[in-house]
């Protein structure tokens, strides 16, 4: 799946090609993307995920792989009885981490892929209306387009608490205390790559990493562009409640995401989509 790295040049055969279906590239009728599904016991989140990419996609361009993390439960039963699918069920090692399961079933998934482009997804990502492939998809409008997607999903904090960020971190390099960088990558639960770049120049999503930041960042070092989509105008297709699978699986001792708040959130979003929920019709 990985080849030797190197810079991207113009002489390269196939850096990209921009996603204009009926070309020689891409032949009318013929998919372009595969969306990538991770689950992992979370089963009312997966159903929600999975209907409303039902709903809102289409079929014609679109296919999706789920990879089920060893669940054995409603959402492995769920996911199996979905002919429109393509199922993984994959057996987790005794011990296996959160985040390596996420990592290793996205690739076990890419391995399987034949579309020029390939999504990866959470199952606390939720597509809200037609057209959200083609807000992805029209982006890798230049050659040098590698990646498409978003770092964090969600509305931007307000004012005075982005100014008390911001003091806190000036009053720490004032006192001589270290203050992070932050990286920024294209996040798994919303991110668009090309294909045969990703195999190219990356080893995928399980390298050591959280999925998606080794493989950003050695797609720029080979001199692509990675596209970080606002979230005003990517959230008008997209959402994502943040730490949702964690927090419905919570890790011992997690206070963060053990608590009785975080898990009220979460069940009071759910309640949202209680219409989709009951649309059985969405799964033939």
């Amino acid at each position: 799946m990985t080849a030797p790295e190197g810079p991207a040049r113009s002489s390269d055969p196939s850096p990209g090609v921009s996603p204009e279906e009926g070309s020689a590239d891409f032949p009318a009728g013929s998919p372009l993307l595969t969306v990538i599904v991770p689950n992992r016991k979370t089963p009312e989140l997966t159903k929600i995920c999975l209907r409303l990419l039902r709903k809102h996609t289409d079929f014609g361009k679109v296919r999706i792989i789920a990879v089920d993390n060893d669940s054995g439960d409603d959402s492995l039963a769920y996911l199996r009885k979905l002919p429109w699918i393509t199922l993984i069920e994959r057996k987790v090692p005794s011990g296996e981490s959160g985040p390596d399961m996420h990592a290793k079933a996205l690739d076990e998934a890419l391995a399987r892929v034949d579309t020029p482009f390939v999504m990866v997804m959470h199952t606390d990502t939720f597509v809200l209306r037609d057209g959200w492939a083609d807000c992805l998809l029209d982006r890798f409008d230049a050659d040098d387009v590698a990646g498409v997607g978003s770092w964090k999903l969600e509305k931007p904090r307000p004012l005075f608490l982005r100014a008390a960020h911001r003091a806190e971190e000036m009053l720490r390099r004032l006192i001589g205390r270290k203050v992070g960088t932050e990286v920024r990558y294209l996040r798994s639960h919303c991110a668009v790559y090309r294909t045969e770049l990703l195999r190219r120049y990356t080893k995928g999503f399980y390298d050591g990493e959280s999925a998606g930041k080794a493989a950003h960042l050695k797609l720029v070092a080979a001199g692509f562009k990675m596209v970080f989509l606002p979230s005003d105008e990517l959230g008008k297709y997209i959402s994502h409640l943040n730490h949702a699978t964690m927090i419905l699986n919570p890790a011992p001792g997690d206070r963060k995401t053990g608590r009785a708040s975080a898990r009220d959130r979460i069940d009071g979003r759910i309640s949202f989509f209680a219409d989709i929920l009951a649309a059985d019709d969405l799964d033939l």
